[in-house]
Protein backbone atom coordinates (compact mmCIF):
# COMPACT_ATOMS: atom_id res chain seq x y z
CA UNK A 1 0.00 0.00 0.00
CA UNK A 2 1.37 3.42 -0.96
CA UNK A 3 1.59 6.24 1.54
CA UNK A 4 -1.58 8.31 1.82
CA UNK A 5 -1.05 11.67 3.59
CA UNK A 6 -4.82 12.28 3.77
CA UNK A 7 -5.15 9.39 6.24
CA UNK A 8 -2.81 10.97 8.78
CA UNK A 9 -4.51 12.41 11.87
CA UNK A 10 -1.65 12.02 14.38
CA UNK A 11 2.13 11.51 14.28
CA UNK A 12 4.37 9.35 16.48
CA UNK A 13 8.12 10.04 16.61
CA UNK A 14 10.99 7.80 17.60
CA UNK A 15 13.87 9.51 19.47
CA UNK A 16 17.29 7.99 18.70
CA UNK A 17 18.29 8.59 15.10
CA UNK A 18 15.05 10.47 14.45
CA UNK A 19 14.81 13.45 16.80
CA UNK A 20 18.16 12.87 18.52
CA UNK A 21 21.28 12.70 16.35
CA UNK A 22 22.49 9.70 18.33
CA UNK A 23 24.37 7.94 15.55
CA UNK A 24 26.67 10.91 14.91
CA UNK A 25 27.48 11.11 18.63
CA UNK A 26 28.37 7.42 18.65
CA UNK A 27 30.45 7.78 15.49
CA UNK A 28 32.45 10.65 17.04
CA UNK A 29 33.03 8.69 20.24
CA UNK A 30 34.17 5.56 18.40
CA UNK A 31 36.38 7.58 16.07
CA UNK A 32 38.10 9.14 19.07
CA UNK A 33 38.67 5.75 20.70
CA UNK A 34 40.09 4.28 17.48
CA UNK A 35 42.64 7.04 17.07
CA UNK A 36 45.49 4.57 17.71
CA UNK A 37 44.51 2.74 14.47
CA UNK A 38 44.89 5.81 12.29
CA UNK A 39 48.19 4.76 10.71
CA UNK A 40 46.81 1.38 9.58
CA UNK A 41 43.40 2.52 8.33
CA UNK A 42 43.35 3.18 4.56
CA UNK A 43 43.50 6.91 3.94
CA UNK A 44 43.48 7.52 7.70
CA UNK A 45 39.68 7.49 7.32
CA UNK A 46 38.63 6.63 10.86
CA UNK A 47 35.32 8.44 10.42
CA UNK A 48 34.13 6.06 7.69
CA UNK A 49 35.25 3.05 9.72
CA UNK A 50 33.45 4.32 12.81
CA UNK A 51 30.24 4.98 10.86
CA UNK A 52 30.29 1.50 9.36
CA UNK A 53 30.66 0.04 12.84
CA UNK A 54 27.70 2.03 14.13
CA UNK A 55 25.46 1.20 11.17
CA UNK A 56 26.30 -2.51 11.32
CA UNK A 57 25.49 -2.61 15.04
CA UNK A 58 21.83 -1.66 14.57
CA UNK A 59 20.49 -5.15 13.81
CA UNK A 60 22.30 -7.06 16.59
CA UNK A 61 21.54 -4.30 19.13
CA UNK A 62 17.85 -4.44 18.26
CA UNK A 63 17.93 -8.22 18.58
CA UNK A 64 19.49 -8.05 22.05
CA UNK A 65 17.01 -5.44 23.23
CA UNK A 66 14.12 -7.42 21.75
CA UNK A 67 15.03 -10.51 23.76
CA UNK A 68 15.47 -8.47 26.92
CA UNK A 69 11.95 -7.19 26.29
CA UNK A 70 10.59 -10.70 25.62
CA UNK A 71 12.11 -11.88 28.91
CA UNK A 72 10.73 -8.79 30.71
CA UNK A 73 14.24 -7.71 31.70
CA UNK A 74 14.35 -4.37 29.87
CA UNK A 75 12.44 -2.50 32.60
CA UNK A 76 14.78 -3.82 35.28
CA UNK A 77 17.85 -2.72 33.32
CA UNK A 78 16.33 0.73 32.72
CA UNK A 79 15.60 1.19 36.42
CA UNK A 80 19.11 0.07 37.40
CA UNK A 81 20.61 2.53 34.90
CA UNK A 82 18.51 5.38 36.26
CA UNK A 83 19.46 4.58 39.87
CA UNK A 84 23.15 4.48 38.93
CA UNK A 85 22.95 7.95 37.41
CA UNK A 86 21.05 9.41 40.35
CA UNK A 87 23.18 7.70 43.00
CA UNK A 88 26.42 8.87 41.48
CA UNK A 89 24.94 12.32 40.91
CA UNK A 90 25.92 12.07 37.28
CA UNK A 91 24.34 14.13 34.57
CA UNK A 92 22.21 12.30 32.03
CA UNK A 93 23.88 11.82 28.65
CA UNK A 94 24.21 14.95 26.57
CA UNK A 95 22.17 14.78 23.39
CA UNK A 96 22.38 16.36 19.97
CA UNK A 97 19.20 17.55 18.27
CA UNK A 98 18.64 16.27 14.75
CA UNK A 99 18.89 18.95 12.07
CA UNK A 100 15.48 20.41 11.27
CA UNK A 101 13.79 18.84 14.32
CA UNK A 102 12.44 22.06 15.83
CA UNK A 103 11.10 23.35 12.54
CA UNK A 104 9.50 20.02 11.67
CA UNK A 105 7.85 19.63 15.08
CA UNK A 106 6.57 23.20 15.08
CA UNK A 107 5.05 22.76 11.63
CA UNK A 108 3.46 19.38 12.27
CA UNK A 109 2.24 20.14 15.80
CA UNK A 110 0.14 22.96 14.35
CA UNK A 111 -1.67 20.36 12.23
CA UNK A 112 -1.65 17.10 14.20
CA UNK A 113 -1.35 15.80 17.76
CA UNK A 114 2.19 14.49 18.21
CA UNK A 115 3.57 11.85 20.57
CA UNK A 116 6.91 10.26 21.32
CA UNK A 117 7.20 6.47 20.93
CA UNK A 118 10.69 5.48 22.05
CA UNK A 119 12.41 2.30 23.20
CA UNK A 120 14.60 4.45 25.46
CA UNK A 121 14.12 4.44 29.23
CA UNK A 122 11.83 7.02 30.81
CA UNK A 123 14.57 9.02 32.54
CA UNK A 124 16.82 9.74 29.56
CA UNK A 125 13.86 10.26 27.22
CA UNK A 126 12.56 13.04 29.45
CA UNK A 127 16.09 14.45 29.80
CA UNK A 128 16.32 14.68 26.01
CA UNK A 129 12.98 16.47 25.73
CA UNK A 130 13.95 18.88 28.52
CA UNK A 131 17.40 19.61 27.10
CA UNK A 132 15.84 21.03 23.94
CA UNK A 133 12.52 22.24 25.41
CA UNK A 134 10.48 19.86 23.25
CA UNK A 135 7.82 18.77 25.75
CA UNK A 136 5.26 21.30 24.54
CA UNK A 137 5.15 19.68 21.11
CA UNK A 138 4.00 16.29 22.40
CA UNK A 139 0.69 15.16 23.84
CA UNK A 140 2.07 11.88 25.22
CA UNK A 141 5.40 10.12 25.66
CA UNK A 142 5.81 6.34 25.49
CA UNK A 143 9.10 4.76 26.60
CA UNK A 144 10.37 1.23 27.14
CA UNK A 145 8.76 1.30 30.59
CA UNK A 146 5.25 2.40 29.57
CA UNK A 147 3.87 -0.85 28.14
CA UNK A 148 4.60 -4.50 28.85
CA UNK A 149 6.43 -4.73 25.53
CA UNK A 150 8.17 -2.06 23.48
CA UNK A 151 8.88 -1.81 19.74
CA UNK A 152 8.74 -3.84 17.49
CA UNK A 153 5.56 -4.88 19.31
CA UNK A 154 2.54 -2.70 18.43
CA UNK A 155 1.51 -1.99 22.05
CA UNK A 156 3.31 1.39 22.39
CA UNK A 157 1.60 2.78 19.29
CA UNK A 158 -1.78 1.35 20.25
CA UNK A 159 -1.36 2.83 23.74
CA UNK A 160 -0.62 6.32 22.49
CA UNK A 161 -3.24 6.18 19.70
CA UNK A 162 -5.94 5.41 22.26
CA UNK A 163 -4.90 8.37 24.41
CA UNK A 164 -4.71 10.73 21.43
CA UNK A 165 -8.21 9.45 20.51
CA UNK A 166 -7.04 8.65 16.99
CA UNK A 167 -7.52 5.23 15.35
CA UNK A 168 -4.13 3.47 14.84
CA UNK A 169 -4.72 3.38 11.08
CA UNK A 170 -4.79 7.18 11.12
CA UNK A 171 -1.46 7.43 12.93
CA UNK A 172 1.93 7.84 11.25
CA UNK A 173 4.99 6.28 12.89
CA UNK A 174 8.22 8.08 12.03
CA UNK A 175 11.53 6.38 12.79
CA UNK A 176 14.93 5.40 11.46
CA UNK A 177 15.10 1.66 12.18
CA UNK A 178 13.28 -1.52 11.28
CA UNK A 179 11.76 -1.82 14.77
CA UNK A 180 9.95 1.51 14.26
CA UNK A 181 8.55 0.31 10.96
CA UNK A 182 7.60 -3.15 12.24
CA UNK A 183 5.84 -1.68 15.28
CA UNK A 184 3.92 0.77 13.13
CA UNK A 185 2.84 -1.86 10.62
CA UNK A 186 1.80 -4.26 13.39
CA UNK A 187 -0.39 -1.51 14.89
CA UNK A 188 -1.97 -0.75 11.52
CA UNK A 189 -0.36 2.70 11.24
CA UNK A 190 1.36 4.17 8.22
CA UNK A 191 5.13 4.25 8.54
CA UNK A 192 7.85 6.65 7.44
CA UNK A 193 11.52 5.64 7.54
CA UNK A 194 14.20 8.32 7.84
CA UNK A 195 17.74 7.90 6.50
CA UNK A 196 19.29 10.37 8.98
CA UNK A 197 19.73 7.70 11.64
CA UNK A 198 20.78 4.06 11.96
CA UNK A 199 18.75 2.30 9.27
CA UNK A 200 19.44 1.93 5.56
CA UNK A 201 16.88 2.40 2.81
CA UNK A 202 17.03 -1.29 1.95
CA UNK A 203 16.34 -2.34 5.55
CA UNK A 204 13.51 0.14 6.00
CA UNK A 205 11.77 -0.83 2.75
CA UNK A 206 12.19 -4.53 3.51
CA UNK A 207 10.51 -3.95 6.89
CA UNK A 208 7.54 -2.44 5.04
CA UNK A 209 8.02 1.34 5.27
CA UNK A 210 5.26 3.11 3.35
CA UNK A 211 7.62 6.01 2.67
CA UNK A 212 11.37 6.55 3.03
CA UNK A 213 12.73 10.10 3.34
CA UNK A 214 16.21 11.57 3.65
CA UNK A 215 15.59 13.64 6.79
CA UNK A 216 13.03 15.39 8.98
CA UNK A 217 12.54 18.53 6.82
CA UNK A 218 11.38 16.29 3.96
CA UNK A 219 8.51 15.22 6.21
CA UNK A 220 7.02 18.72 6.05
CA UNK A 221 6.96 18.59 2.26
CA UNK A 222 4.75 15.49 2.35
CA UNK A 223 1.87 17.60 3.67
CA UNK A 224 2.33 20.64 1.46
Amino acid sequence: MSFDPTRVKAVCFDVDGTLSDTDDIWVAQIEQRLHFLKIVVPGNDLHTLARRMVMSSETPMNAVYHWLDVLSLDDNIARIYERMIRRRKQKAPSFSLMAGANETLAELSARFPLSVVSARDEYTTQEFLDQFSLRSYFHFTVTSQTCEHTKPYPQPILWVAERMQVPPENCMMVGDTTVDILAGKAAGAQTVGLLCGFGTERELRRAGADLVLKDLPELIKVFK
